[in-house]
């Protein structure tokens, strides 16, 4: 049976390639939407994968998630640390939420420390780059499947 997974990706991953390579590499936000793409396909997996800079915008993608997706995969960027409407409307969700990032934020700043996200994630995966998206994929359809049997 098929599953659907947004995975959705906040402020200014739209700049993957340019910002930072040293921290983020330097894949651009198309190579990870193949790499998720190719992921989806294995997982027998329908993909719905976006990224905006606007929080408003990622809300109103989680409120559309509740009614229309299996899991949700989110990078929600800087609005990790900021964000409690994005917190807000990932809470209300009854599917799973899978919190990834490309760096490991636990080992840089004292602010990327702190995710409002983590609260309404089912779990998180950091630290491994674009491959951490596979995981994250994987991790979302292992709970729905585990879920639905």
């Amino acid at each position: 049976m098929s599953l659907t997974i947004y995975c959705l990706n906040g402020p200014n991953l739209n700049l993957l390639g340019e910002r930072e390579p040293a921290v983020y590499g330097s894949g651009t936000l198309e190579d990870l939407k193949q790499l998720c793409e190719a992921t989806a396909l294995a997982l027998d997996a329908i993909l719905v994968f976006r990224q905006s800079n606007h929080e408003g915008e990622l809300v109103d993608w989680v409120q559309e998630a509740r009614k229309t997706a299996d899991a949700v995969v989110v990078n929600a960027g800087g609005y990790t640390h900021t964000s409690v409407a994005l917190h807000d409307a990932l809470k209300v969700l009854t599917i799973p939420v899978v919190e990834v990032h490309l760096s490991n934020p636990g080992v840089r700043e004292e602010f990327r420390r702190i995710s409002l996200v983590s609260p309404a994630a089912s779990g998180v995966v950091a630290g491994f780059g674009a491959y951490g998206y596979h995981l994250a994929l994987a991790a979302a359809a292992h709970l729905v499947n585990k879920r639905r049997s």
